[in-house]
């Protein structure tokens, strides 16, 4: 069983104080400005605090994703956790192929999948590129390619 999830160490408590502090000080300033006869500075600090705030949630959210790949004999199963929502895939052990496909523009990330019978499951998203080809060479040894099962002791 391969486990992987998002690395988020910022614990929700520090994101509070965090966002709180990074507030206090943006709105002192615009405050002073605003004082100084600078007042449209208030309406942009203010969207500032929330797009900074909404970017904190879905940055926070993403600390109950996860995926985990189960290897069997003759299944390889991939179960991917996006907080509530559950979704399995199963593929074939001896029919399935893992694939990691390089990004189509420069800076964008590659993608690792595992293709069976026109089905595929994209995993590893939230990796970066070391981490997401390490799990390639891993999956890749232990699944093996198509019509090829290697023994599970390898893994």
């Amino acid at each position: 069983m391969i486990q992987i999830a998002p690395n988020c160490s910022l614990r929700p408590q520090s994101a509070v104080l965090f966002f709180a502090s990074i507030c206090a000080v943006s709105f002192t300033i615009a405050g002073v400005l605003a004082l100084k006869g600078l007042w449209p500075i208030l309406p942009f600090a203010g969207l500032e605090m929330l797009v900074l705030g909404w970017a904190l949630k879905v940055s926070m959210r993403r600390r109950h994703c996860s995926q985990t790949i189960l290897l069997t004999d003759d299944l390889v199963r991939v179960e991917t956790r996006d907080g509530s929502r559950v979704q399995q895939i199963e593929f074939t052990r001896h029919w399935a192929r893992v694939t990691l496909r390089r990004a189509d523009f420069r800076l964008h990330p590659s993608r690792l999948t595992i293709e069976s019978h026109g089905r595929a499951c994209e995993v590893g998203g939230f990796l970066n590129e070391e981490e997401r080809r390490a799990l390639a060479g891993q999956l890749m040894r232990s699944i093996g390619r198509v019509n090829e099962s290697p023994p599970l002791s390898n893994v």
